[in-house]
């Protein structure tokens, strides 16, 4: 079909050709040249024409310009497209300025769109349904809100207040300007609503957090296309809602709706798997996805490694990859195996694929940059880490950010060295965030620096005051050394700021069904089941030389850690769910909303080791993967 196709295209081509051959061509000959040309990047070929019109005395008329800016902009010639106009646009036509608009609006040129525009109006050129949809578009990237509206009251002037595309542009412009009043006021004036009004208004609510007002807009459809869907299903991912993302895409795969997912709708879905660490149905999109032959799109491969990542699977993240042919991978690509080496603990893999990456000539970004000081800083690379961060700027012109300061402080603090990380939080080029004062109270906690503790926690206590994990950190230091004076001074100060600990929680998946379980929590039909299989641990594991880590059951913790005994911890309870629920040898996947304790990391490894089980733990910073007794971070986490 492919060759059918480019000997039709040679055909037709030779065909508008044969006139020039004659010696004085007529003029109307070759705005069909250009025409056929504009969108086949012959750009090349488009020159020879236009060198041979000029040796031939044509000077270009207003369509015939239009015709040649518009095959020039189509090629990438933007430069060009611009000096052609300005020599034609004597006379010029809406037609020709049309061209040089749509040309500068599309290829990002937004402020020389708007420009061009206003000098179309002010000689008396007439916009139409044509022109101000690309204008309102360059608007919108330039957030110009109020040049926005002059473009509004002119288009409105031109007679376009009933016309279905200026409308729908004008709804796309206010919610792309964070006007949503505006929006909205535009969508109930119109007098006809066809579905691209509905669609642009709809994204509009979720990109402002707006759900119950897409949810009503998306119920009043009465005919609903492939964007309506997957700009619901892309907002409830956006907006936290994997569950609602899941299950409206489960209804769009049903009877109940004629229209099916495509590539758009498979990547907006599977960041909702990622969220709820939903496996299974992440593994049957992955099958949906290429039973529609979209098993060689580099887009989607990208989307299903960032979901495996995320989900636990690094194995399957590692196969999606290795699917995108090494030519055809971009920087998101790579960045997202980067990241997800990361956030496994696998540095060294991290570094080998940013080298791998540098080698195929892509260039890194900050995101990059952030994904590879992760992993350094969860392997203990820390030479490494300091190498590539002082290279940030000096071979690739990178400015780092406070997220990349906050990823070296973590690397320094992990390794034993809180003072430097300390250090270097105060001669940072911007104030010190949440994240740097985090890194350094957990640093300090690690290696016992009560100072640094304190001047950590009681900054993270004025930047975030209702999160009770730092008075807890805290809390925990001043009982550890004895300070029970301090312990109460913070229990009261919890109570005059009102704040509530964060219970922990675990959930776990199994045959498509949720579990969620608290710290100590008895409210599950198996708690009795479960509670029997952790009261028999203990004497497996002593046997094989477990001793239970008290330090996290301390005065005055977290309501999970109050528990009388250690092994309520959720994470403990969703694992020992999930052992009794799968079958022998079956990986075990629990994800937990906090950092995993001590005692519960050392439990899972000699779970693991009697159990034979494979038992993969996601806690709020990262992956730990145990089996056969020890753990993919090496204990250094």
């Amino acid at each position: 079909m492919k060759w059918r196709n480019i000997t039709s295209q040679n055909s037709i081509l030779t065909a508008l050709l044969h006139p020039l051959r004659s010696h004085s061509p007529s003029p109307l000959s070759y705005a069909p040249i250009f025409q056929f040309l504009t969108g086949l990047n012959l750009l090349k070929l488009g020159q020879q024409v236009h060198t041979h019109l000029i040796l031939h005395g044509v000077y270009p008329s207003s369509f015939l310009g239009a015709k040649m800016v518009a095959m020039y902009a189509s090629s990438g010639d933007i430069n060009s497209a611009v000096v052609l106009f300005n020599s034609v646009k004597k006379n010029a036509s809406t037609l020709l300025y049309n061209s040089i608009i749509r040309a500068c609006a599309v290829y990002g040129y937004s402020q020389q769109c708007v420009s061009i525009f206003f000098e179309m109006d002010s000689v008396g050129v007439r916009g139409d349904y044509f022109t101000f949809p690309f204008v309102l578009k360059s608007c919108a990237d330039l957030g110009g809100v109020w040049v926005g509206k002059c473009v509004h009251g002119k288009g409105l002037r031109s007679g376009l207040g009933f016309d279905f595309y200026f409308g729908t542009s004008l709804i796309d412009f206010y919610v792309k300007c964070g006007e949503l009043g505006d929006a909205r006021k535009m969508f109930d004036e119109m007098p006809v609503r066809e579905v691209a009004s509905w669609n642009a208004l709809i994204a509009g609510c979720m990109r402002y957090g707006m759900v119950s007002g897409a949810e009503e807009l998306f119920s009043w459809m009465l005919e609903k296309n492939i964007v309506s869907w997957t700009a619901m299903i892309s907002g409830y991912t956006q907006n936290g809602f994997a569950k609602r993302a899941i299950e409206l895409f489960d209804e769009m795969m049903s009877d109940l709706s004629n229209v099916r997912p495509n590539w758009v709708t498979v990547m907006s879905v599977l960041p909702a798997c990622a969220q709820s660490s939903d496996l299974d149905r992440g593994r049957k999109i992955h099958d949906y996805a290429t039973s529609i032959g979209l098993g060689s799109n580099m887009s989607v491969q990208t989307a299903l490694a960032a979901m495996y990542a995320k989900c636990g699977s690094l194995s399957d993240a590692e196969i999606c990859f290795r699917k995108i042919p090494p030519n055809k991978r971009n920087l998101v690509s790579w960045n997202t195996m980067i990241s997800a080496y990361a956030s496994h603990g696998h540095g060294t893999e991290s570094v080998s694929t940013f080298n791998d990456m540098i080698q195929a000539r892509v260039q890194p970004d900050a995101i990059t940059f952030t994904g590879l000081l992760s992993g350094c800083s969860h392997s203990g690379l820390v030479d490494t880490g300091l190498n590539y961060f002082n290279s940030m700027k000096t071979q690739h012109n990178i400015e780092p950010t406070h997220e990349h300061y906050a990823c070296v402080v973590d690397l320094l603090g992990r390794c034993g060295r809180p003072n430097e990380a300390y250090e270097l939080a105060l001669k940072m080029p911007m104030p010190p965030g949440a994240s740097i004062w985090g890194a350094l109270l957990s640093a300090s906690k690690t290696y016992r620096n009560l100072e640094i503790a304190e001047i950590s926690a009681k900054k993270l206590f004025d930047l975030e005051p209702e999160n009770s994990g730092n008075y807890v950190v805290l809390s925990n230091m001043y009982a550890e050394a004895g300070m029970w004076r301090e312990v109460n001074n913070l229990r009261d100060l919890l109570k005059t700021r009102g704040v509530k600990k964060n219970p922990g929680c675990s959930w776990i998946e199994i045959d498509g069904k949720v579990h969620m379980f608290l710290g100590g929590d008895k409210s599950h039909p198996m708690s009795d089941a479960i509670y029997e299989f952790l009261e028999a641990l203990p004497e497996k594991m002593k046997v094989l030389g477990y001793v239970a880590e008290t330090t996290f059951a301390l005065h005055d913790v977290s309501d999970e850690e109050r528990e009388q005994s250690l092994g309520s911890h959720s994470e403990k309870l969703a694992v020992a769910f999930g052992i009794l629920c799968t079958d022998s040898g079956a990986i075990v996947r629990v994800t937990k909303n906090l950092r995993i304790c001590g005692d519960c990391h050392t439990v899972m490894k000699f779970v693991s080791r009697i159990y034979e089980r494979e038992i993969v733990v996601r806690d709020v910073n990262r992956f730990h993967h145990f089996k056969n007794g020890s753990c993919s971070c090496g204990d250094y986490w």
